[in-house]
């Protein structure tokens, strides 16, 4: 596992994309924080899950994504990021796989199971991610 922390002092920045160093309190790294404790709690949930199960399939690539959305949100302005996003396609995949999964509709209830307990659990940092990037 790499190192939890950078070795390089506390001076209340940090560095994005190219070396650009930004405010800890800059709503991009707000954005990035919420975005790896998503990524984090959907490793929770894919571990619970048969490796190859299609659900577990899409979460990685999910989590993948999450890493892409991340360094775009980590690029200064102006400058390119080449890595291409795929947010679009990704996004109809997932609302195809939850139209097939409900059942009777509405709302679940957190804590039916592990699995939905730890997806609930995912989906705030989800939602807090969102308002700083709207920033």
């Amino acid at each position: 596992m790499k190192s939890i922390y950078t070795k390089t002092g506390d001076t209340g920045t940090t560095a994005i994309r190219e070396g650009v160093r930004v405010y800890k309190d800059d709503p991009r790294i707000e954005a990035n924080g919420q975005t790896d404790h998503l990524n984090s709690l959907l490793g929770i949930v894919r571990s619970l899950l048969p490796a190859e199960s299609e659900a577990a399939v899409m979460i990685r690539d999910i989590q993948r994504e999450l890493m892409v959305v991340m360094s775009h949100v980590a690029t200064p302005g102006g400058s390119a990021n080449p890595r291409r996003l795929g947010v679009d396609d990704l996004t109809l995949r997932m609302e195809r796989y939850i139209d097939t999964q409900r059942g009777g509709g509405g709302f679940v209830l957190a804590g039916e199971s592990t699995v939905t307990a730890f997806m609930h659990a995912a989906r705030t940092p989800a939602r807090t991610a969102a308002r700083p990037l709207v920033s």
